[in-house]
Order: structure tokens, then sequence, then C-alpha cells
């Protein structure tokens, strides 16, 4: 454990930090299994609102350094080819 005081705090700060990467994390690949299960019962509607929706999500999740922008930007082409596999 650290002994200085700026130390601990930096200890709080990146739990904290690393607690909310977690869940927003946790919160995309929800979307992404959302995606794919609507795919799976062949619902276009269901699957076109749940990848507007995973989108979005995926997007927010980006611009906060959560992730890379290629990375977000690999995440959406996947799952957009998915949805426009169904027609």
């Amino acid at each position: 454990m650290a002994n200085i005081k700026s130390a601990k705090k930096r200890i709080l700060v990146s739990n904290a930090k690393a607690e909310r990467n977690k869940s927003i994390k946790s919160g995309v690949k929800t979307a992404i299994k959302k995606v794919y299960a609507a795919i799976e019962t062949n619902d276009k509607t269901v699957a076109a609102a749940a990848f507007t929706e995973a989108s979005s999500i995926i997007a927010k999740a980006g611009s906060k350094g959560i992730y890379h922008k290629n990375t977000t930007a690999r995440k959406v082409s996947r799952l957009s080819a998915a949805v426009n596999k169904m027609a």
C-alpha cells in the first residue's frame, strides 16, 4: 500500500475509473448480444432497432476513451454487416 497521500488518492481514483470503464464495457457487450439475439430470431425491425441503440452505446464508449476509435468502428461495422446480411 502507498504511504504518500497523493499515491493513495491515485489508487482510489484509478479504482473508480476502472469500475466505470468495466460497467460501460459490460453495457457494450450486452447491446451487441441483443443485436445478435434479434438476428437469431430473424426479426429485421427488432434487429435494426437494437443495432441503432448498440451503435450509439459503442460510439459513446469510444468518445469517452474506453475503446479506441478503430475498435468502435470495427464493432459497429461488424454489427451493421450482420444486420444487413439478414435481408
